[in-house]
């Protein structure tokens, strides 16, 4: 099964739900015109359908090989790559200063749930290298900035980050890696693992930023610096010159994404890998988490994409595969099992979740660029204090739903789809990562809950609500049982989520321990919430359409019913959430350990 990118979705969702032509009118943003956009799409489009995604199955099957301390990638990666960096598509969100495009990343999010759908083992390689990307433009000095920016940017080099390590894991405090002043650089010994592209054969060079601690630093998160270690040392002429002091020792044994090198990186074992120091000494997490932030979204896009691939397969499966009587017909013969209650229920489902997803991910990213881009610097802060409540939310509350729905894809086939052959399990495998790596979801429930919503009282979030609020409210004068029933809903999501702020905040201040036992049940309620207000301000932009005669009725109509689904059946359940949410500080310690 290929995959085919939902343009026509991905465009309403941009212009509709997340504003593209209020991003496109902010100051640096005007090449991005409506034409140049379409065509953009329209190229990664075919890229991802006719050349990453049919490499994906091969991919999982053969996977990343270490051959004499080199990976091998898996076949047809490398010449796809190549590909790709000659089409300029690595350089597409970046500084036109350092070789970018200076596009918004509301396209590269776009066009990035492409590359992950198409084939996610090979998109692993994009996501790193642009958090490394955004960590040195951001706090790299100018040399270091001139020296590697291009590089990356174009897709010459890549960039990994090392943060990991084997006695650490997501507590970084823990980190035992370290750096010794040598001149004008460092050297860094340590071992790290889970390094994504660690080692590879796609570029002629790989930029490492390892965090590491030096002698005399405090102990804890304030001792961390930041590095960057090259695989080759840059020459005078900016080639790759001299191989430094690290290597891939393994490669780890996986559930899923097999195609992509999950390496455990040794540094210093000939006495020392030369690294230069990014910014200040002791503030390498704080520099670091401006790749993680931006990372964290890519990570959401991932469940996202990773979703839409899993319902693609399965709808095509349930139109072909013939079992069983229609339900609502006499006739005896056996029919599609997508004319069965249960597997469009099922469909359903996987659909509305995903343009849900979509409309909420598109929407953040168009936050950042708003946060960079607005004239207003406090306008710009507001837009920040929300990307910033937002990002946990897409990062957990996408990847949970893309496991959930990759999980009914392989329900939708049946049998078959517990057999590899049909490669609905692949996408099952694939997808389970994705709650666990940058930062697993219940760091980002204790996020949203401890920093962001702690942070103001909630009032970030309870402006949200307002919106939510005041669409529901615009909705009153437009006909349809449809939007009378989108509305009813948005209005209970929108009580049942102030409800879940407010205690929230309060909890925080009275019983820390508490609120955060309800931290993950209140991120499902705020993402299930969100999603289902951005469904419906779609809706009402289908009906408007539709009322104006303005696109295709067909996919308009479609817009409105699957928000209703949404609304109807999907809703529901997660707003039940407030319950638990409070309930759980209760009994969540009440068992002793022994007997857990």
């Amino acid at each position: 099964m290929t995959y085919t990118a939902p343009l026509a979705d991905m465009r309403f969702a941009l212009r509709e739900v997340a504003g593209l032509q209020r991003v496109a009118a902010l100051p640096g943003y005007e090449h991005a015109t409506d034409d140049t956009i379409d065509a953009v799409l329209e190229e990664a489009a075919k890229l991802a359908g006719n050349g990453l995604a049919p490499l994906n199955r091969e991919g999982d099957k053969v996977g990343a090989k270490l051959e004499n301390g080199v990976v091998r990638t898996a076949p047809g990666f490398a010449g796809i790559y190549k590909e790709f960096v000659d089409g300029g598509w690595n350089s597409l969100p970046f500084d036109p200063e350092f070789g970018g495009q200076g596009m918004p990343w509301l396209l590269a999010a776009t066009v990035q749930e492409m590359w992950q759908a198409a084939n996610m083992g090979f998109g692993l390689v994009l996501l790193l290298n642009q958090g490394a990307i955004d960590a040195i433009h951001h706090h790299g000095s100018p040399q270091q900035k001139a020296t590697y920016l291009p590089k990356m940017i174009s897709g010459e080099w890549t960039g990994t980050m090392n943060l990991t390590e084997p006695q650490a894991g997501s507590d970084l405090a823990q980190l035992k890696s370290r750096a010794v002043k040598a001149g004008d650089h460092y050297r860094i010994t340590g071992q790290k693992i889970f390094i994504t592209y660690g080692e590879h054969d796609m570029t002629e060079n790989i930029v490492h930023l390892v965090l590491a601690r030096t002698p005399d630093a405090p102990a804890g998160v304030r001792g961390i610096s930041l590095f960057i270690v090259p695989k080759f040392l840059p020459g005078a002429d900016g080639k790759p010159g001299q191989r430094n002091d690290l290597r891939c020792v393994s490669l780890e044994h996986k559930l899923g994404i097999h195609a992509s090198p999950t390496c455990v990186m040794s540094f210093g074992d000939g006495g020392g890998a030369v690294g230069y120091l990014v910014g200040e000494e002791g503030r390498g997490l704080s520099y670091m988490f401006t790749m993680m932030n931006n990372a964290r979204l890519s990570v959401g896009i991932q469940g996202l994409a990773i979703a839409e691939r899993a319902y693609q397969q399965a709808s095509a499966f349930a139109k072909t595969r013939v079992q069983s009587k229609d339900d609502g017909s006499p006739q005896p013969e056996p029919v599609a099992i997508i004319r069965h209650a249960d597997i469009r229920r099922m469909l359903m489902t996987m659909r509305a979740q995903i343009e849900a997803m979509r409309a909420l991910g598109y929407y953040t990213a168009a936050g950042i660029d708003g946060a960079l881009k607005h004239p207003d610097r406090d306008a710009a802060r507001k837009i920040q204090d929300r990307v910033d409540l937002l990002i946990p939310i897409v990062k957990a509350w996408f990847t949970d739903l893309g496991n959930e729905i990759a999980s009914l894809g392989v329900q939708v086939h049946g049998g078959m789809g517990f057999i590899e052959e049909t490669g609905a399990a692949q996408h099952l495998r694939d997808a389970r990562i994705l709650p666990i790596y940058e930062g697993t979801n219940g760091i980002q429930a204790r996020d949203l809950v401890g920093r962001k919503v702690a942070k103001d009282g909630g009032e970030t979030m309870l402006s949200l609500v307002a919106e939510m609020r005041a669409l529901a409210k615009e909705m009153t004068t437009a006909p349809g049982d449809d939007l009378a029933s989108i509305r009813s809903s948005l209005g209970a999501a929108a009580d049942a989520l102030e409800d879940a702020t407010r205690w929230v905040a309060q909890s925080v201040k009275a019983d820390l321990v508490a609120a955060l036992a309800g931290s993950v049940p209140f991120l499902r309620l705020a993402g299930t919430a969100l999603g289902g207000w951005l469904l419906a301000k779609g809706a009402l932009a289908a009906q408007s359409k539709l009322a104006g005669r303005d696109g295709d009725p067909t996919f308009l109509e479609a817009k409105i019913v699957t928000a209703r689904f949404y609304a109807e059946v999907v809703l529901p359940p997660a707003l039940a959430q407030l319950g638990p949410l409070q309930a759980a500080g209760r009994t969540v310690f009440a068992l002793p350990e022994a007997l857990l």
